[in-house]
């Protein structure tokens, strides 16, 4: 086993565990959490699970705390240009040296498991995050889950209290193709005794989740868009949808007050400077327009139609749409192609990408009377287009991360979206 020396090593390394794929269960995330010196028990969480929303509830609460003068940790995936982004005390993105040193000190401990049973990537940085935020004495852990939620190794924290955003339907193959069961995964962060808050609208999903909460004698808050004076309270990132987010950043906070004490004056400060890129994130270019949003899933799709038809209304936007094969994007093509002037599809750089000739020829179906073109990459599609006032960049959050890259300059440390990428095996 080569000495991990520096960080383009330490990442080559990462990339070598993408071959153990993505096995769901605790055991090995547990096993290897115990010979790291279970530092999940030196810090405290807040879980959030569920279909949209997790991120940009993470990031409010995420300011909401530190605003509070909390030393905060955030665990999120995945990222969208650098892998550091994963791993964050106070918003400072995780330094390289860290990454480099955490890396080798897991390293040895993963000859304890068998070739058959070895710890997936995920596996890994979730016990490297767990030791970085225990080490540097977070007050506070901000824990999103990776997948799911009963079989994600985020699961093996018990924390102050769980979120659930909502269920909807994304990686049905791996979760299962109704909601109800949908459900059962995400609630399988419910724990016992700890408050659970949700916005889960859906009664079949809604059902299940009150299931598990009585079962466990979780106290169940559910929250609605409105409540807990959100609409005193101006929100920087765009769309109606972000208001629901904050209700339940805000009913967390209020649930939690005993044990973590907050002021209104620090709430309003943390979500008035609330930062998420990538979801609904405006640019402007001189006198261009340019809209980002990683909607890969038909929920996500039809909030960012609402939001194009409410915040940016008699607009006929350009889309610059591709998503990965493994999503439902037919059915979002079609909720975006009647928005569309025109439309330039492109692949995605990762071996899931769907064709983007197929992809054209879905929104040509969908709406005739737009200009659909076929680019052969991302950087092609927006010369083509760069005399067009207003573009859309969605469908994959991979598609933004590139953009985000490219467009705005965030700082790349070399072509490490690929670590995104996984194939999940039960």
């Amino acid at each position: 086993m080569a000495f991990i020396v520096n960080y383009p090593e330490a990442i080559q390394f990462l990339y070598g565990l993408q071959m153990f794929g993505t096995h769901f269960g605790l055991e090995r995330a547990e096993k290897l959490a115990a010979l790291a010196g279970n530092q999940e028990k030196k810090l405290r969480f807040i879980h959030v699970a569920g279909t949209n929303g997790k991120g940009s509830t993470c990031a409010m609460l995420e300011g909401i705390y530190r605003a509070a003068g909390l030393r905060t940790g955030l665990f999120t995936s995945p990222h969208l240009v650098s892998f550091r982004e994963r791993m964050q005390i106070n918003r400072q993105l995780i330094p390289q040296k860290e990454i480099v040193r955490l890396v080798s000190e897991i390293q040895p401990l993963l000859k304890n498991f068998p070739a058959d049973n070895h710890p997936t990537m995920f596996e890994v940085v979730t016990v490297m995050a767990l030791k970085y935020f225990a080490e540097n004495k977070c007050d506070l852990v901000i824990w999103e889950t990776g997948l799911g939620g009963r079989l994600d190794a985020t699961n093996i924290v018990t924390p102050l209290a769980s979120i659930i955003t909502n269920i909807a339907f994304d990686h049905t193959q791996w979760l299962g193709d109704t909601l109800a069961k949908i459900a059962a995964e995400k609630a399988g962060i419910i724990k016992s005794v700890v408050p659970v808050v949700t916005a889960t609208e859906n009664p079949e999903a809604l059902a299940v989740i009150e299931k598990v909460a009585a079962e466990k004698n979780a106290a169940l808050t559910r929250v609605r868009s409105g409540e807990w004076g959100v609409r005193s309270v101006k929100l920087p990132l765009l769309g109606e949808h972000q208001k629901i987010n904050a209700v339940l950043a805000l009913a967390t906070v209020e649930v939690l007050q005993k044990q973590i004490a907050v002021s209104q004056k620090q709430i309003e400060a943390g979500l008035q400077n609330v930062d998420w890129p990538g979801r609904l994130q405006l640019i402007e270019r001189g006198t261009q327009k340019i809209l980002l949003d990683g909607a890969h899933n038909v929920a996500g799709a039809e909030t960012l139609r609402a939001a194009l038809q409410s915040d940016f209304a008699g607009t006929r936007p350009v889309i610059l749409f591709g998503a990965l094969a493994d999503k439902n994007w037919p059915d979002i093509c079609k909720i975006f192609a009647p928005l569309a002037a025109k439309v330039f599809t492109v692949p995605v750089a990762s071996a899931r990408t769907a064709d983007a000739s197929e992809i054209a020829d879905v929104f040509r179906r969908a709406n005739p009377v737009a200009e659909v073109v076929v680019c052969q990459n991302f950087s092609e599609a927006v010369i083509a287009c760069k005399n067009e006032p207003f573009i859309v960049v969605t469908g994959s959050l991979y598609l933004v991360g590139e953009a985000l890259e490219k467009l705005v300059g965030l700082p790349s440390d070399g072509g490490e979206r690929g670590l995104n990428e996984w194939s999940a095996v039960r």
